[in-house]
């Protein structure tokens, strides 16, 4: 049995990911009490019988929130890339827990981290390198030779230029292009991204 931790619209596009690879026998979790989502039973910390639950994936789109979680669940972490995505067969390799949707394209010689998100139509150019539990949104594009920090987000539709390293629990908004390295916890805006403020060291440790 495959359990999907998050009851939410993260949550549906993973499960339409699995049913695709011929997955079945899936059930999910949330902190918030539900009983199905999408037809599937919701099941409460208490009610999960861990010898029934051979794989999981963290269905959060919050990258802290996702890091929490997996560090709390004690099941065996599986990928799962859905069929209309293109991954090269010269990646450097893919992380447990990682999701890669329809659509998105990884070029050769990329390293994904744990628990990333590599969302609907998103560009991974060649030589990239994305740490654990980072997002990279709809239709965003990394050209090559980035390094993505820990738990950072590249919005929708952003672009990276080449060369860049965007840093820990850093914050690209939607539509930016960025042209030059961004440093930790920070959040930036436009074209060409400028920096708007600073988030909180401690919340991300």
């Amino acid at each position: 049995m495959i359990l999907l931790f998050g009851a939410g619209g993260h949550g549906g596009v993973v499960l339409e990911t699995l049913m695709r690879l011929g997955e079945k026998n899936i059930i999910f979790s949330d902190d918030a009490p539900k009983l199905f989502f999408q037809g599937i039973p919701v099941l409460q910390a208490g009610q999960l019988n861990e010898t029934d639950i051979h794989e999981a994936i963290i269905t959060i789109g919050n990258n802290h929130h996702r890091k929490n979680v997996a560090h709390r669940l004690p099941y065996k972490f599986r990928t799962a890339v859905h069929d209309y995505a293109f991954v090269s067969e010269k990646i450097v390799g893919i992380g447990c827990g990682t999701v890669i949707m329809a659509g998105a394209i990884v070029n050769p010689h990329v390293k994904i981290g744990k628990h990333v998100i590599i969302n609907t139509g998103a560009i991974i150019d060649h030589e990239c390198k994305i740490a654990d539990f980072a997002h990279i949104s709809p239709r965003a594009t990394l050209c090559g030779d980035i390094e993505v920090g820990e738990g950072a987000h590249i919005g929708a539709g952003a672009i990276v230029i080449p060369g860049i390293n965007v840093g820990n629990w850093a914050t690209l908004g939607a539509g930016a292009v960025l042209i030059e390295d961004l440093p930790d916890y920070c959040t930036a805006v436009g074209n060409p991204a400028k920096i708007i403020k600073f988030g909180d060291e401690k919340k991300n440790a």
